[in-house]
């Protein structure tokens, strides 16, 4: 492996000898049992202790990514991004799934009319390991966005990085193996060659690939990929658009943002990132002047050697690299000419032009409508083409052309012009980006994927997801449909459903700590009368005036009502006085209220019943207490339902003494 700057030897790499196979097996039977016994919390831990071990030691990573051509700013798009992006998903983990290894998909199912029958959508671990196969322009980042979600989901990943930036990934990997934080088995890491790795996959394994489309199709169409039904998620090729809108003016705020957008995606990473703006597409009125004010600020870039100070754009990770950005900027002008820039020359600061991989930011223009390069050849480097629209309707087809992309951004200060031009984008895109003066402070930029949104795109883009937040832990898990008994249902899934058993013992259920509460616990509480005067007490101590609870004639004329109601939140707080055990104890705290609704109208005099049974219990790794969500259903006197819900509850956890102290005393009275 060469440096990106002055083509000396950094490291060697091979992957001769290399067992494969044994490498595959190990990752199914150290690294996955390890992870299955895991919770997704405590996988989210151990995420988050990683990504900040490894923070606290990045600038090693920075002095080696300077090697693959990177500037600071590169650096930290793919070394901060990479750690930032384990962070995101260590609290979306947290935040969003159960403490608990199976995750539950949407709401029951009903399917009998009694209740005694019913469904319910689950995700469990695959068996299997995750193949990641990455591309050399951001050996951290793209290592580590694949990594994050397959280990939250609970499956050993494989890494394998594209050999001309592998040294830096495999820096990172060094320092997470020797940092212990991760179950073994769980990351591996392959450089060199990928022979033999498909050979040994099966159903429960899966391909993550980023890299080109015809390599894409290649590994799809391996016969280990297909007999092995192996799930295969392809990030290619993408020829993605920026757009003007045809309300901006030249010189208006949202002019310069589009250009500064432009000339920013094309010296980042010196253009080698697979988001990068490969068309960008202006008004026909605007062409020249987008141009002239591009070609201005591609004037001030500077290309050099990274580590030299008003160095602006690095290199491109090898000469071969290079070489191939200038082939494709020879077929791009047999339709564009070239309005900025020289392929064949640049003035490279602090570095010999003829060793390095530097390249000179080009930018193309093609007048011609009917021209399919610029809609076909993608040159993954400092390159960008302008092309002139009429329309919306024009726009969005020529956007089309590039038959699925990653990203496309707008740039307009219109909103409806933003939806007309958003929803032509969506079919062919995974992410659109609308950017105006309102949002572009807080903006990310057209070319920063999300943790928490989808990475990936549709047709030639690779039709794959990676990133997505949860969606990104669930691509590696499996979608069960169970059936079967409220009971069985509430095993599985560890939340209890209608129908399954319930237990009214002596103690109140709020008198329980976390650790002797279980599912089912019930309270059945009431009858509570609503008279007229706590109607009217409660609609002048709220202000809440509404008609249907204070204007007897009107009320009546509505068929929903049929006379004076009680207000659907006096409902609740009266159930909750029904259910409330008011002295201190482990209930430390309500913090909401969710899916409520109000079924049946509670005229004066009705009687209230409330039910609430413990629903799901979820232990804080990180806290003295942990979260009840309790099922709520509230009844008249016909025993018709009035409102259902869930209250979400603090609850505290054993108290560490008194579990001790229990234990002693068992231990005693087994002695005697």
């Amino acid at each position: 492996m060469l440096g990106a700057v002055d083509g000396r030897e950094i490291a060697r790499i091979s992957s001769t000898g290399v067992d494969v196979a044994g490498a595959i097996e190990y990752g199914r039977t150290v690294g996955g049992p390890a992870l299955a016994a895991m919770t997704f919390h405590e996988r989210a831990a151990a995420l988050k202790t990683l990504a900040l071990t490894l923070m606290a030691g990045k600038q090693e990573f920075y002095e080696l990514s300077a090697e693959t051509g990177a500037t600071a700013r590169d650096s930290g798009v793919d070394i901060d991004g990479g750690f930032g992006t384990l962070l995101s998903y260590a609290s979306k983990a947290r935040r969003e799934l159960p403490n608990d290894t199976v995750y539950l998909d949407g709401a029951l199912e009903k399917l009998g009319k009694k209740g005694t029958f019913a469904g319910q959508h689950v995700y469990t671990t695959r068996r299997g390991v995750a193949v990641q196969i990455n591309a050399f322009n951001f050996p951290v980042w793209g290592f580590l966005e694949k990594l994050a979600p397959a280990f939250v989901a609970g499956v050993p990943s494989i890494v394998k990085p594209a050999s001309p930036s592998a040294f830096l990934t495999e820096l990172v990997f060094r320092r997470i193996v020797e940092s212990g934080l991760l179950p073994e088995g769980s990351v591996q890491l392959l450089c060199g060659s990928a022979r033999g790795v498909l050979d040994h996959l099966g159903e429960q394994d899966s391909v993550a690939f980023t890299g080109s489309a015809d390599t894409a199709a290649m590994l799809r169409a391996h016969p280990g990929v297909v007999s092995g039904v192996v799930r295969f998620n392809g990030e290619a090729d993408s020829l993605n658009a920026s757009i003007l809108g045809p309300d901006v003016t030249a010189g208006s705020e949202e002019f310069e943002l589009y250009v500064e957008q432009l000339v920013t995606e094309m010296t980042v990473k010196a253009g080698q990132k697979c988001t990068a703006i490969r068309r960008a597409f202006v008004p026909e009125n605007l062409v020249d002047d987008v141009v002239d004010a591009a070609s201005r600020r591609l004037s001030e870039v500077v290309v050099g050697d990274p580590r030299v100070e008003g160095v602006t754009m690095g290199a491109l990770a090898s000469v071969d690299q290079r070489d191939e950005v200038r082939q494709s900027v020879r077929a791009l002008s047999a339709t564009a000419r070239i309005v900025y820039g020289d392929p064949d020359s640049v003035d490279v600061v602090g570095a010999d032009a003829a060793t390095g991989a530097f390249l000179s930011p080009i930018l193309l223009r093609c007048d011609d409508r009917d021209a399919t390069e610029p809609h076909d050849i993608e040159a993954f480097g400092p390159v960008s083409t302008v092309l002139g629209y009429r329309d919306a309707a024009d726009v969005v087809e020529l956007a089309a052309r590039g038959k699925g992309s990653l990203v496309a951004s707008l740039v307009t200060a219109d909103p409806v012009i933003a939806r007309e031009i958003v929803l032509g984008l969506a079919p062919y895109h995974g992410r659109v980006l609308v950017l105006d003066r309102t949002d572009a402070r807080e903006s990310t930029g057209h070319g920063s994927p999300l943790p928490v949104l989808v990475h990936g795109g549709p047709g030639r883009a690779g039709g794959g997801e990676e990133l997505g937040g949860i969606r990104g832990v669930l691509h590696h898990m499996q979608r069960t449909a169970i059936q079967g008994s409220p009971d069985v249902l509430t095993a599985v899934g560890r939340r209890w459903v209608p129908g399954a058993t319930r237990t009214e013992g002596d103690v109140h259920p709020f008198r329980k700590n976390l650790g002797e509460l279980t599912l089912g616990d019930t309270i059945v509480a009431g009858p509570r009368r609503v008279t007229r005067s706590d109607i009217d007490h409660f609609a002048e101590f709220t202000g809440d005036t509404f008609y249907a609870h204070t204007d007897p004639e009107a009320a009546a004329a509505n068929p929903l009502f049929g006379g004076i109601v009680a207000h659907g939140y006096l409902v609740v707080s009266l159930a909750a006085g029904l259910f409330v055990n008011p002295a201190p104890g482990p209930v430390l705290a309500n913090f909401g209220v969710d899916g409520l609704r109000f079924l049946t109208p509670v005229a004066a005099e009705d009687e209230l019943t409330v039910t609430l049974t413990a629903k799901q219990i979820t232990p804080r790794t990180n806290a003295d207490y942990g979260e009840v969500r309790w099922d709520a259903t509230v009844t008249n006197q016909k025993g018709e339902a009035v409102a259902e819900y869930d209250v979400l509850t603090l609850v505290a956890k054993p108290d560490e003494n008194e579990d001790a102290a229990a234990a002693d005393q068992q231990l005693v009275g087994a002695q005697r």
